[in-house]
């Protein structure tokens, strides 16, 4: 009884690791880390470097700056304005590029309206007034 006993230890010590290695690495091969409607990418210890036809990373306030501007097309300076306030509220690391993506707005701003006294209109206190300096500087 005493030897039936430690065969059995034996064998769960060596076999029990190995299971518990194997459902591990199965459990992390696929991590929903992205939003199920981006495009996702699954990269194993083993899988090396990617050569896939991926966009170069941008940095944050390159996108936001993008999404802004493209608002303001889409809508008006003030609603961009808005939700380039909310974003930096909400991301302060934002913040120091607050003024220089408000200068933007304001140069497209001039574009689309073609006066600047009617974008100029849209002027708020986001980020030191530097909507309105753009505006300006757009002339």
């Amino acid at each position: 009884m005493n030897s039936a006993a430690r065969r059995i230890g034996r064998t769960l010590a060596l076999v029990l690791p190995v299971v518990l290695v194997l459902s591990g690495t199965l459990a992390v091969t696929r991590v929903p880390w992205a939003s199920p409607t981006s495009e996702s990418q699954v990269l194993t210890a083993s899988s090396g470097t990617v050569t896939s036809h991926q966009q170069p990373h941008r940095a944050p306030q390159d996108v936001l700056r993008d999404q802004l501007l493209a608002e303001l097309q889409e809508k008006n300076p003030g609603t961009a304005l808005t939700h380039l306030q909310e974003a930096t509220t909400k991301r302060p690391s934002l913040a120091k590029h607050c003024a220089s993506i408000a200068r933007a707005l304001g140069r497209a701003a001039v574009q689309k309206y073609g006066a600047s006294h009617r974008a100029q209109a849209y002027s708020r206190p986001v980020c030191d007034t530097s909507f309105a300096s753009g505006v300006a500087s757009a002339q």
